[in-house]
């Protein structure tokens, strides 16, 4: 038996980004280089129910290799799973890969490794649902082990690096080889995001709509839904068109849009107005709700919500956060709080123009930490991290959650409490009073350190 005791001293480095070292003398599989209304939100399973007159699009999610897999416990933790309301402090087993019990104590006698984390916050692992991880092909692309994996982000879905054009060698390369668990929105473009130097809809030709369902039939247990980015970057005139085409391919295949939203061409009230039931509207909290950005995002001129927004969420479009580098702001989002408006999923758009010394994203721990300084609760911010991001993938049984049988994804983050600087997508900076941290990620019976 392996047992890990392990203390972490953590320290801020060039921006007051939080690196943590920890030393311990468990089995740590070292991680390789390469390798979606209002605050009253509904449960994960309303959610589940609330896709179901679609066609059920996720696959079963991967599990270890028959003998791979460590047996682990998880002694002494503060455990916060939104998913069965449990909080406070619990041990957690996982046999096969699998959650296999979580109780106040469990006999720490017999286990292959033992993780003691005295008080550390444990919580399902997380699901990110807007990463950037076409590493090598995409201009926006990073490696998901170091960025998301050893950070706590044990699933994530990519939104659109690929298209139908370069999706067989984001499977191959990057799906098939990472540990973390990648799923896919499919690019209406079949460039997907390949350049920053033009918009992968500027020429529509590439909204192809037929290549995209044909793609999506051949990779049905990865991909997820459709991606069609608007904005004059990425569409140019050509985002309304765009989105008819991605709405045509998704029908077709009884699936999911995520529409990404900038600077649009087409009047934005024109645009939500497309989306319907269990779609996903990403960077909707982007600068908006003053007259320089009066056509900018969900909020008027005058800060107010907009009537197509509201009638948007009433529908069960689901609202996601996708912090990124341009796509989050203080200043809007507690203008739509005021208005009772939260996100559904609190996600990061982690990509390579956002993770280095400057961020402002870094990771996904990070961009819930900048949620408990806007008032949310721990367990309220854990929920769009784990509960609902699966519930809308249709995954809620299987991940996000530490029910037993479920998939052994766990998260363990130390909890920094002092001032800790946090800046949004605009350089609107607030001052927190807690940071999570990520220590320890746990996925298919491996033990997982943090990657800075």
């Amino acid at each position: 038996m392996s047992h890990t005791h392990a203390h972490t001293h953590p320290h801020t480095h060039g921006h007051g980004h939080p690196h943590t070292h920890a030393h311990s003398h468990a089995h740590t599989h070292a991680m390789p280089r390469r390798q979606f209304l209002t605050a009253a939100v509904g449960t994960a399973a309303g959610l589940a129910a609330g896709l179901s007159h679609r066609t059920s699009f996720a696959a079963e999610p991967n599990t270890p290799e028959s003998g791979q897999a460590w047996d682990i416990l998880i002694r002494g933790g503060h455990v916060v799973d939104p998913s069965q309301g449990l909080i406070g402090r619990y041990d957690v087993a996982i046999r096969g890969g699998k959650i296999a019990q979580v109780a106040p104590t469990i006999d720490p006698a017999g286990w292959r490794e033992v993780i003691d984390v005295d008080g550390r916050i444990v919580t399902p692992g997380f699901v990110d649902l807007h990463a950037h991880v076409y590493e090598g092909v995409s201009h926006y692309g990073i490696n998901a082990d170091k960025y998301c994996l050893s950070r706590g982000a044990t699933t994530v879905l990519d939104p659109g690096s690929a298209g139908a054009q370069t999706f067989p060698g984001f499977r191959k390369y990057v799906i098939e080889v990472q540990a973390t668990r990648i799923r896919a929105l499919l690019n209406i473009s079949v460039t997907g995001m390949l350049t920053a130097l033009r918009g992968e809809l500027e020429d529509l030709e590439h909204a192809n709509v037929e290549r995209a369902i044909q793609t999506i039939e051949q990779n049905r247990d990865l991909i997820l839904g459709v991606k069609v980015r608007c904005g004059r970057g990425q569409s140019g005139p050509n985002d309304l068109v765009a989105v008819q085409r991605a709405l045509e391919a998704a029908e077709a295949v009884r699936l999911p849009i995520m529409m990404h939203i900038t600077n649009t061409v087409t009047p934005i009230d024109q645009l939500l107005a497309l989306l319907r039931r269990g779609d996903l509207l990403t960077h909707s909290f982007r600068r908006s709700g003053t007259p320089e950005s009066a056509d900018e995002g969900i909020l008027t001129s005058e800060g107010i919500l907009r009537t197509s927004a509201g009638e948007a969420l009433e529908r069960g479009v689901l609202f996601d956060v996708g912090h990124g580098q341009g796509s989050f702001s203080f200043d809007t989002m507690e203008m739509a709080m005021r208005q009772g408006v939260l996100p559904h999923t609190i996600s990061s758009d982690v990509h390579a123009y956002n993770v280095g010394e400057e961020g402002p994203v870094y990771d996904l721990a990070t961009t819930l930490s900048k949620f408990l300084y806007l008032g949310l609760s721990l367990d309220e911010a854990v929920r769009r991290t784990t509960a609902t991001p699966a519930a809308a993938l249709g995954w809620d049984v299987q991940i996000g959650t530490l029910r037993v049988g479920a998939e052994g994804d766990v998260a363990i983050f130390d909890m920094l409490d002092g001032e800790h600087r946090f800046v949004d997508s605009y350089g609107g900076e607030r001052v927190g009073r807690q940071r999570l941290v990520p220590w320890r990620t746990i996925k298919g019976g491996r033990t997982y350190l943090p990657q800075w």
